[in-house]
């Protein structure tokens, strides 16, 4: 049987800004082994300088990064769409263990498969330090309240 996540392409408006919302949800839920399953089994992604192939990569990566990314709250946004093609625009804030605050900027571009899986990512992402009274991202739930300002409502 295989795996289906809804939407499905070809996307429109309405799909794409659904899965968008989607994938900030799971990323900022910070279950790895959860979000790895809206990725195809083969998923081949390039995160700033890794290059992550299939679901135990993701896995490993995303455990990873949360461990070192503390209280990690993450927006995206729809830049584009096409058929089977998704663009965001992002932004996540998160403190190191000495307590210095980043936001961290980038851009995604995702392939989906035609059951809906993830099958590319791939992330250019820049850092920037920030002091903890110009956090943007103070919702005090673990995902996104929709009445939260999106990116280009908070200026970013």
């Amino acid at each position: 049987m295989s795996e289906v996540r809804k939407p499905l392409p070809p996307f429109d408006f309405e799909s794409a800004t659904q899965k968008v919302k989607m994938a900030e949800n799971g990323w900022n839920g910070k279950d790895a082994q959860k979000i790895a399953m809206a990725y195809s089994v083969d998923s081949m992604w390039r995160n700033r300088n890794q290059f992550i192939n299939g679901r135990d990569e993701i896995i490993s990566f995303l455990q990873n990064k949360y461990a070192y990314e503390l209280e990690y709250k993450l927006c995206k946004e729809l830049w584009a769409y096409s058929e089977n093609k998704i663009a965001v625009r992002f932004a996540y804030e998160w403190h190191d263990e000495s307590g210095q605050w980043f936001r961290s900027y980038g851009n995604e571009n995702w392939e989906f498969d035609e059951n809906g899986l993830m099958k590319k990512r791939y992330a250019s992402i820049n850092d920037l330090m920030i002091d903890k009274s110009e956090r943007k991202f103070l919702w005090s739930t673990e995902l996104r309240p929709d009445d939260y300002p999106s990116l280009s409502g908070m200026g970013l």
